[in-house]
């Protein structure tokens, strides 16, 4: 009887449903809202249509348009066209790559370069992304990841002038060393590989830290602390504990930062030297010397671009399996 009483109670008529107050109500309201945007709000399929069509295009536009123009360029004998407008297909640009030492050599030497970095850039990052995520209390962990963000605040050029003024000859570090006495002239640090490793160690640390901090701070402690009443040591933690289950951010971090420093340009030009002249620094001669040389700088980019890609596709499939993603 109860039930029976109180079961029409539950049920709202239209006109006690609640409505939106304030200038929301009035624009909820308004007949041509409700013929626009509003049509288009209660439509299932338009929905989907925009939630899918709106991403796609960015993808199309910005990412695989200029891929396709850059292919296309390539495959050119001339570009821009010549004044008749006759353009033929041509592989040419391909096999220079692979005929003249002087540009397949700085490609090597861009993969040893940013293979070394990476790996430079996982053993500095991992203690801190550790730290941050298993000794610093849980409530100051946003504070501490804050701090160590701020100086990727800044931009790239002006990190990069900063690792500038860090390194010259009467740089900060060479004014520590005289000062204590350690140095009686300057050492010079600047356009060697040192300045251009520790310059780009220092601009893409970030690439690296935010996807170990992500993949260590989901570890569960509890896991640690069996470990630790099982027996193991700190370095048997480390080894069978700690670092599997940190595999996905450090694959993860390394892919992104091989990636970022295969392509890095700003950082060679104002760091390096003639003795570290990387590919991005040959591809960017080609397209800055002559329009002639257009075609010449797409195909070494494109070269670039799928071997760093199956460089990364490889490393990730020996490494990580098939359950790691990009962040």
């Amino acid at each position: 009887m109860a039930e029976s009483i109180m079961t029409p109670s539950r049920k709202t008529s239209p006109a006690s449903a609640p409505r939106y107050s304030g200038w929301i109500g009035r624009l909820a309201g308004n007949p041509i809202y409700a013929g626009t945007i509003g049509r288009i709000a209660n439509s299932r399929a338009v929905r989907l249509t925009i939630l899918l069509g709106v991403p796609l295009v960015w993808i199309a536009a910005l990412h695989i348009g200029p891929i396709y123009q850059m292919l296309r360029i390539s495959l050119l004998e001339n570009y821009p066209a010549a004044a008749d407008g006759q353009n033929a297909y041509t592989l040419s640009n391909y096999r220079l790559f692979f005929e003249e030492p002087l540009y397949f050599i700085p490609f090597i030497r861009t993969l040893i370069f940013a293979a070394v970095v990476t790996l430079c850039t996982l053993l500095i990052v991992y203690p801190v992304a550790y730290y941050v995520a298993k000794v610093v209390k849980p409530k100051n962990r946003v504070r501490a990841l804050l701090l160590l963000l701020i100086p990727f605040w800044a931009g790239e050029l002006i990190r990069t002038f900063s690792v500038i003024m860090l390194l010259a000859n009467r740089g900060a570090v060479n004014v520590l060393l005289r000062e204590i006495g350690l140095i009686d002239r300057p050492i010079p640090m600047l356009y060697t590989y040192f300045s251009l490793s520790f310059g780009v160690v220092y601009l893409i640390a970030l690439y690296m830290l935010l996807p170990l901090y992500s993949a260590i701070e989901k570890i569960p402690p509890q896991l640690i602390h069996a470990a630790d009443d099982l027996g193991a040591g700190p370095w048997q933690r480390f080894r069978r504990v700690i670092l599997p289950l940190s595999r996905d951010g450090i694959v993860s971090g390394c892919s992104l930062v091989y990636l970022t420093t295969v392509g890095v340009f700003a950082a060679p030009l104002l760091l390096g030297g003639p003795e570290t002249v990387i590919f991005p620094e040959v591809i960017a001669t080609l397209f800055h010397g002559s329009n002639d040389k257009w075609p010449e700088g797409a195909a070494f980019s494109i070269i670039m671009l799928v071997v760093s890609l199956s460089t990364v596709g490889l490393f990730m499939k020996i490494v990580g399996g098939r359950s790691v993603r990009l962040m």
